[in-house]
């Protein structure tokens, strides 16, 4: 779906083990937040142009279950509050009001496979739809999107290991692959890396993780926003961040974009709550 989906999709929990895929019957499941406030985008030339004061506030529910010891199904629910804050003029009165809108955003489903499991190391590939489940216009001005209208598959290569840097253990994973979009938007390569370990007694995992979008501009769409939206065609970002997770199972994370195209020049955060049984 979008670049914060990737991030919830690599979260597998406390365990250091390069391993994605879930063991029969058992689970992960995440409730979570995501909030990005901005005044400033990037344009489809890469430089940075003011806008007025918009966020985009995403309830969603994460989930994974194991079909088989091989066989992993994943779920992602967003509800997408989009809003505005009122303009004003320097004399402090309101020039234009605030407004904000909210709906069912865009979900998807998805099902991975584990190709094999030596050692230390782990292979799987993953297949993930993304439905239009979400809003294209909404607001006055149609402008409030909380999806992007259209179809897309992708398709993801993951590999991962786990390792010791003296007596402390570490894992690394990356995984990279395309994102096929319909109705006029272009494709996408993703790539991500991702390494972390425990720490203070196990109680907490510290991890590290960078990845980015990366637009084939093959799409008959104009790349032209006003707003930076996320549901924008032919976005573009390179983003660098971490996560810490307690073993209570609350975590918090954050990203910036280091680099961009057609995107709000702000950091996301997230947070939430997990279970694992």
């Amino acid at each position: 779906m979008k670049k914060y989906s990737i991030i919830l999709i690599c979260l597998i929990g406390m365990s250091l083990q390069a391993q994605w895929t879930q063991e029969k019957g058992k689970g992960y499941y995440k409730i979570g937040a995501w909030w990005l406030e901005a005044d400033e985008h990037y344009t489809s030339t890469g430089l940075v142009d003011p806008n007025a004061t918009r966020g985009l506030f995403i309830i969603n529910f994460f989930g994974r279950y194991g079909l088989n010891d091989k066989v992993t199904l994943i779920s992602y629910l967003p509800h997408t509050r989009v809003y505005q804050n009122a303009q004003v003029f320097s004399s402090g009165r309101e020039k234009i009001p605030g407004e904000q809108f909210s709906s069912l955003g865009d979900i998807n489903l998805g099902v991975e496979y584990q190709l094999a499991k030596k050692n230390s190391w782990a292979y799987s590939i993953s297949l993930s739809l993304g439905l239009p489940t979400g809003k294209v216009r909404g607001g006055s001005d149609g402008s409030y999107q909380t999806g992007d209208g259209e179809f897309n598959q992708q398709l993801r290569f993951h590999l991962g290991k786990s390792y010791q840097l003296g007596k402390q253990p570490f894992y690394v994973k990356a995984s990279v692959g395309v994102n096929q979009r319909s109705k006029g938007f272009s494709d996408e390569f993703r790539a991500s890396v991702e390494t972390g370990t425990k720490i203070f007694k196990d109680k907490l995992l510290a991890l590290a993780r960078a990845n980015t979008i990366q637009s084939f501009f093959n799409g008959s769409l104009d790349a032209s926003n006003s707003y930076g939206s996320i549901f924008a065609n032919n976005v573009e970002v390179v983003n660098i961040g971490g996560e810490f997770i307690f073993k209570l199972s609350w975590g918090l994370s954050g990203s910036s974009p280091v680099i961009g195209r057609v995107l709000y020049r702000s950091p996301p955060f997230s947070t939430g709550i997990s279970y694992q049984p």
